[in-house]
């Protein structure tokens, strides 16, 4: 009998998700060495290593998978019965956990806080990642809630509550700045600070340009909105970001808005769920909350219209 335990099953899953042993003791707030301990005894109980090192990265190997789908699947369902029990205390003392992509991040705390306040009992537990490790909570069910851009439509439900702008941007003193209704074309020889694959906002992007009978190829990448903004500040390209990243940065005129034909690109952010999902009292009160109270708490900041101006004051979303 393999005698597993929930303290290992729970290090495998956040090494396994991460792919990184040094983000997931980050995660679980444990010493790098105790991570690595939980993962060797569940490799001993298992009999087969669940982890193979190619160079600097490592990787699940053909056991890890399997570990990982029955882990995910264990986890859904003490998720399930810890939200019977919260039912069972009632919706003051309830926990939520909810998911949401990286550009999300700079507008949820706002949400959170504001029912917070009316519940200050209930436990909140925030993950912040992009698409494509968010469409992986989802499928396994490992949250109550996620709020992203665009979802896609199998298997899932989706709410829109709030307008999400994607802007251009560049460093104030880039000369496409005092151009207006620029056209796509222009662009060509212009470098992109672009998202890694998985990203929402550099999904969006390409097909918009593509869309349009244009390709628009990354001179860099990086890996968060924060990272893109100081590389397009220091003068190393152009760059597509959510208009509710750059409040600061605008405001303090950091950056600047190019006014690019076409742009800004319309989406929405949604709150999603998969199908069939039996919300605890706290996950259904929050989403409650979000539809009904997001207008409220939450603005969209202006973005440009085709003639350099706002497009609109802002406003409630």
């Amino acid at each position: 009998m393999m005698n597993f335990t929930f303290r290992q099953l729970k290090a495998f899953e956040a090494v396994a998700r991460n792919l990184s042993f040094t983000r997931a003791s980050q995660e679980l707030h444990l010493t790098q060495p105790a991570v690595s301990m939980q993962i060797k005894q569940l490799e001993e109980h298992a009999g087969l290593p669940l982890f193979e090192q190619v160079g600097k990265r490592i990787f699940l190997t053909e056991a890890g998978r399997e570990m990982y789908h029955y882990t995910m699947a264990i986890s859904a369902q003490l998720s399930e019965l810890e939200m019977v029990l919260d039912e069972m205390k009632g919706f003051s003392r309830g926990r939520l956990t909810i998911a949401v992509a990286s550009t999300a991040n700079y507008f949820v705390p706002r949400l959170i806080a504001g029912f917070c306040e009316r519940h200050s009992s209930v436990s909140v537990t925030l993950e912040v990642t992009n698409r494509e490790t968010l469409l992986s909570l989802l499928e396994a069910n490992a949250m109550d809630l996620a709020i992203m851009g665009q979802p896609p439509g199998k298997d899932l439900v989706s709410h829109p509550f709030m307008e999400n702008p994607l802007v251009m941007i560049a460093p104030p003193d880039h000369p496409l700045t005092r151009e207006r209704n620029i056209p796509l074309e222009r662009l060509r020889t212009e470098p992109f600070i672009m998202r890694e694959q998985g990203s929402g906002t550099r999904g969006a992007t390409e097909r918009f340009f593509e869309k349009h009978g244009e390709q628009v190829v990354p001179a860099q990448i990086m890996h968060s909105s924060e990272a893109i903004k100081q590389a397009v500040e220091a003068g190393l390209g152009l760059g597509v970001l959510s208009v509710h990243t750059l409040e600061m940065e605008l405001a303090l005129g950091r950056l600047a808005v190019l006014d690019v034909a076409g742009f800004p690109i319309r989406r929405q952010w949604y709150v999603v769920y998969p199908q069939g999902k039996r919300f605890s009292r706290v996950g259904q009160g929050f989403l409650d909350f979000m539809l009904s109270e997001a207008p409220a708490l939450l603005t969209v900041p202006s973005a440009p219209g085709p003639t350099g101006k706002p497009a609109r004051e802002a406003k409630k979303a």
